[in-house]
Order: C-alpha cells, then structure tokens, then sequence
C-alpha cells in the first residue's frame, strides 16, 4: 500500500492503522527482539510503537519513508524503555533462542541454497548455519548488532540509517564493515 498520503495526515483512521500493523509489524517485533533479546518484551514494546504512530501520526512529515518513520519510533520506545527502572530490574540481556516464535524469513535470504529444491538434510543444515550466523550477530556489540540488523534484515540504506541513528553516514558504513569483518571471522572460527 502506499502511504504517501499519511505525510499530510493530522489523524489515521482504524483500517490505516490495521494496514500499518499488517504491513510493518513484523519488522518492528523483529527490530525490538534485536534490541532486547526478549519475545515479551517484544510484543509489549511493538504494540506501544503503533499506539505512537497512531497518536503522532501528525510528526510525519514524508522526509523518510514510513518503514523508517517506523523503525525510528521503535528505537527510540525501546531505548526509551531500557532506560526506565522496570527494564534494569528485569532480565534483559539473557539470550534467548531465535526460534521463540520470530518470523525466519530474514534469515532465510542471507543463507539461500543454489538448487530451487533443496533435500531435507541440506535444509537441516542451512537452518543451523542461519541460527550459527544469527547467534554470532546477537553477540556482537549493540552498535554492530543493530547497524547490521537495519541494513541486512531491514535494507536500510547507508543514509536512512544515518539519519535513524544521528550518526554520519561515514560511521555508519566504518561500522558496517567492522560488523561484517567480526561476523565473517567468528564464522570461520567456528568453522575450524
């Protein structure tokens, strides 16, 4: 659907927002679970950020597009929840498995079989590759967990993502490489 309209919106109505959740929910749950590591905290954070939207809808001005507009309410509900007492009392930070109901389609396109139908065994493996990958890109640092995350699950470019996280577009392909160097050596560690 497109949104271009909501540029001039004061107001979204019920159906929009509906839209809104069908089309971006995922990614903003997935963006959370990035963030926090939690499926719960998750859900509760994903449904604030589309209260967010449809109570600031008026903040959007069409500067970006509305996937951006999106992951940046979710960043900020999410740090704006990581700094409250509630987060620093709970267990935030304990690792979780990727399975615990997270859609796999992202990781299925960074690890694609060349054969249109792979066996059964080599399926097994690719998913155990994908969650070795994944793994190693939750334990990275926040600011290369999350840079990666935006521009390979999100495909973000280099400029939306600078603007997402006020930081020049310069630290933001430096840390794009740093991540993609730590991720491709602990593979190959691991390898070994």
């Amino acid at each position: 659907m497109d949104y271009s309209f909501l540029a001039e919106a004061q107001t979204i109505n019920n159906d929009t927002l509906a839209s809104l959740m069908h089309d971006y929910g995922n990614d903003v749950w997935n963006y959370v679970y990035f963030l926090t590591r939690n499926t719960e905290q998750a859900d509760d954070l994903s449904q604030e950020v589309f209260v967010r939207a449809y109570t600031g809808i008026a903040t959007y001005r069409g500067d970006c597009s509305i996937k951006t507009w999106l992951l940046t309410i979710t960043r900020n509900t999410t740090f704006t929840y990581r700094k409250s007492r509630f987060f620093r009392n709970s267990l935030w930070g304990e690792t979780l498995s990727l399975e615990s109901g997270q859609d796999q389609s992202g990781s299925r396109q960074m690890m694609r079989e060349r054969s249109t139908h792979p066996s059964a065994e080599m399926e097994v493996i690719r998913k155990a590759h994908v969650h070795e990958i994944w793994d190693i890109v939750l334990a990275l640092p926040e600011k290369f967990r999350e840079i990666l995350l935006l521009h390979l699950r999100y495909e973000l470019t280099t400029v939306e993502i600078a603007d997402m996280l006020r930081i020049s577009q310069g630290t933001v392909k430096s840390r794009l490489s740093r991540a993609k160097v730590k991720v491709r050596k602990q593979w190959e560690e691991r390898s070994e």
